[in-house]
């Protein structure tokens, strides 16, 4: 920390004035304080200012004001630093308190100012000029305890005073008083140089702060060389002192006082505000108040003061924690900052206002634009909208679109376009059916011819030999000619053989042990209709003839032979009973059998033994019959089941009727008769007709977004039937992908007309080129 003191005479009024921070020509500095916030590295720091040096004045000059005696110089002294007394005369302990103790409400800060002004070199220089024998009351130590504003402070400082009083007495009759004092001057001008010099090192200036910063060092390096004189001067002073205590107490009442240097107030700088959000307010500058009633009659010259520094805060420039007792050592001032411009006493303080809630977004860029938005009517709101809504509706169209064009095409579908059916020109035709019993004819693919009778269950005899023989081939199929797997021959096939003799059809040649293959045995149950080997073929089948009849009446269900119940393999059992339509779906499963039906188109049949058999179904081999199974009993009466085919243009038709419940005698021979009758008649209503022609449109290809590409046949399509006949036509895709695109004349599909054997299938083309769909298809489509 830097101090400044001032020695030897009393400055003038515009001197204290600009040491006290209070001349005319300058603002006080503590308003600066209280003005301008501290920079961020001088929170800490701490300043010296020049303060004013009050002396009293003898009594012969007190109210003149001008020079002293014993060659002081003489000048303006502040009145309100003085106090007169009775006759004139100035009390130095008076001054002492007014100075001191900051008595008086006008100026209270001078009594700091005047504290902080007395340090150890002005005291030592004093006390060598005066050469008094008094004791020193180490004014070092008196000015650092005023300074710090405490009571022990005070006391120290009244102290110091009156023993600079009491030394300043003794001066009178000194003699060498007289050299000290000139010496004294001399240094008191180098002082105020110094004092003026630090001042100058202390104010803020941009411009100056080199030249100021070089003063200030000078300054600090007389002011140490001042304390090691004032040191000296101390040691002569307690000399003196011993020898002029006699001159002391004679010259004690003595009226002309020297004058007292007070110590100088050390300003230290305030702490670093912190700025607090605050609503900030206008102060309004306060009225002018008149100076001191001392003041203005012993300066009438002085220019009032401006209204901030009548209405300024004194703010402490230090704190009041106990300086140390040896003064710091004077470090080298720091450049200061150029200063800011001071703000007013009444500008606003920096705050921090309250977040505002959003503004709408038209509302800000009229704030932004200094534009005032535009009032708001239906139109204008119309507008808007359509000026938001556009794009945003023109973006969904643009991520629609991509979206479209990128999904994957759904596969190209066949649709049939012709008529699902075709129907024959004529009337429905009637077939030669017998008087009694029941019957049922049917073309293999086409639906039924006719029928007659009621078609309920009845026992049907050995008839049912074609279930077993279905059954047998559907677990073991056998190829056209082949033999098939071989059965061996048990004791009860042999002993059933014998039933002959009662009139029961049987394989009576065969023994236990032979070996019959598959087609023997089929054989031997189609054309004599042999019961025994009906039975051994269901035991070597299922295991049991009672497995084997289970097997039987499941085949029967999963047919739709709704009327028909089995109880035994041969169909011997009158419990074994079916219809004739029941039979017909039978006998259309067992024409589709090639190694079947070139067994049951024999006339006859010779057994391994050699011996021939002769086939019950008179049919065979004539007209195109096929024969299948005949079966008669006396309760059943004649039976029988048959199939016949004929060639029709290019087409071999099939042909299966049933008669059943013939008990004319004799009853094989009549139903062999009747069943004739009925199948040469259906095979002459037999006739082809022209469906499609080459060519022809049939269907399309449908992209599956609204695109099609015709379809045609590849050739013609002719199919049979008769007269009022209606066959079911049928496009299909074989079970293919069609592909997206592709040339014209590609295979797409079968046109197949009809059902079974007899169906008809033709081969289906494009007409044109298959395109894949275009873009404006892909970005409509839905779904």
């Amino acid at each position: 920390m830097e101090e400044a003191s001032v020695a030897g005479e009393s400055p003038d009024k515009s001197e204290q004035q600009k040491s006290s921070g209070t001349a005319r020509s300058e603002s006080d500095p503590r308003l600066a304080v209280f003005r301008e916030p501290p920079a961020d590295d001088a929170a800490d720091t701490r300043t010296d200012t020049a303060t004013a040096v009050f002396r009293t004045m003898p009594s012969g000059d007190g109210e003149s004001g001008e020079g002293g005696g014993d060659g002081e110089r003489g000048g303006d002294v502040e009145p309100s630093a003085e106090a007169e007394g009775p006759g004139g005369a100035v009390s130095a302990e008076g001054a002492a308190e007014t100075e001191g103790d900051g008595k008086g409400s006008e100026r209270p800060e001078k009594a700091p100012e005047a504290a902080e002004s007395a340090d150890a070199p002005d005291a030592a220089d004093a006390a060598a000029d005066e050469k008094e024998p008094t004791e020193p009351a180490e004014p070092a130590e008196a000015a650092e305890g005023a300074g710090d504003g405490t009571g022990e402070g005070d006391a120290r400082l009244r102290a110091a005073v009156a023993a600079w009083v009491s030394k300043d007495d003794d001066a009178d009759g000194d003699d060498a008083a007289d050299d000290a004092e000139s010496d004294a001057a001399d240094e008191d001008a180098d002082a105020d140089e110094d004092a003026e010099a630090a001042k100058d090192a202390d104010e803020p200036s941009g411009d100056k702060a080199s030249s100021d910063e070089k003063k200030a060092e000078k300054a600090e390096e007389k002011a140490e060389q001042k304390a090691d004189e004032a040191k000296a001067a101390e040691g002569e002073a307690k000399d003196a002192k011993s020898e002029d205590t006699k001159a002391k107490e004679a010259d004690a009442d003595a009226d002309d006082k020297q004058g007292v240097d007070q110590p100088t107030a050390i300003f230290r700088a305030p702490a670093a505000r912190v700025d607090q959000p605050t609503t900030a307010l206008k102060i309004t500058p306060p009225a002018s108040k008149s100076k001191p009633e001392s003041t203005s009659k012993s300066t009438p010259e002085s220019a009032p003061e401006s209204a901030a520094e009548r209405t300024s805060k004194f703010v402490p420039l230090r704190s009041d924690d106990v300086r140390p007792a040896s003064a710091p050592a004077p470090r080298k001032p720091e450049t200061p900052a150029a200063p800011a411009a001071p703000a007013p006493l009444y500008a606003a303080e920096r705050t921090t206002q309250q977040p505002m809630p959003p503004r709408p977004p038209l509302d800000l860029l009229a704030e932004l634009t200094n534009t005032p938005p535009p009032p708001e009517t239906p139109v204008r709101t119309a507008v808007r909208r359509v000026k938001i809504w556009t794009p945003l509706v023109l973006l969904l169209l643009i991520v629609f679109a991509i979206v479209q064009t990128v999904r994957p095409l759904p596969d190209p579908e066949l649709q049939m376009s012709a008529k699902p059916t075709f129907t024959f020109e004529g009337s429905k035709p009637s077939l030669p059916w017998p008087n009694e019993g029941q019957g049922y004819m049917a073309a293999t693919g086409l639906g039924p011819v006719g029928s007659f009778g009621e078609q309920k269950a009845v026992p049907i005899g050995s008839v049912a030999k074609a279930m077993t023989a279905y059954i047998v081939l559907k677990d073991h199929p056998l190829k056209k000619g082949e033999a098939g797997p071989s059965i061996e021959v048990d004791a009860t096939a042999e002993k059933e053989g014998g039933y002959d003799e009662v009139g029961e059809s049987t394989l009576s040649t065969v023994k236990e042990g032979d070996k019959l293959t598959l087609q023997q045995a089929l054989s031997a149950i189609m054309i004599p209709s042999a019961n025994n080997i009906a039975r051994l073929l269901a035991r070597w089948d299922a295991g049991s003839e009672k497995a084997f009849v289970k097997k039987m009446n499941d085949t029967a269900k999963s047919l739709g032979m709704k009327n028909t119940t089995y109880t035994d393999p041969s169909g011997l059992n009158a419990t074994t009973v079916s219809s004739a339509e029941d039979q017909v779906k039978l006998g259309e499963k067992l024409v589709e059998i090639p190694a079947l039906m070139a067994i049951t188109v024999l006339p006859s049949w010779t057994d391994p033994s050699g011996r021939e058999w002769p086939n019950w179904n008179k049919l065979v081999p004539f007209n195109g019959s096929l024969g299948i199974k005949t079966g008669s009993t006396t309760k059943a009466g004649g039976n029988l089941l048959f199939a016949a085919h004929k060639m029709v243009g290019k087409t071999d038709q099939l042909i299966v009727g049933a008669v059943l419940g013939q008990h004319k005698v004799s009853i094989i021979d009549t139903v062999n008769a009747v069943s004739k009758d009925v199948m040469i008649a259906t095979q002459d209503l037999l006739k082809d007709a022209k469906v499609f022609k080459k060519g022809d449109v049939v269907g399309t290809v449908s992209d599956g977004l609204g695109g099609s590409t015709p379809v045609v046949a590849t050739k013609d399509v002719t199919v049979v039937g008769w007269s009022g006949l209606t066959v079911k036509i049928e496009l299909t895709d074989d079970g293919k992908t069609i592909p997206h695109s592709a040339k014209a004349g590609t295979p797409v599909g079968t046109l197949t007309v009809g059902e079974g054997t007899s169906q008809v299938k033709v081969p289906v083309a494009l007409q044109s080129d298959l395109a894949e769909p275009a873009f404006g298809d892909k970005l409509t489509r839905i779904g």
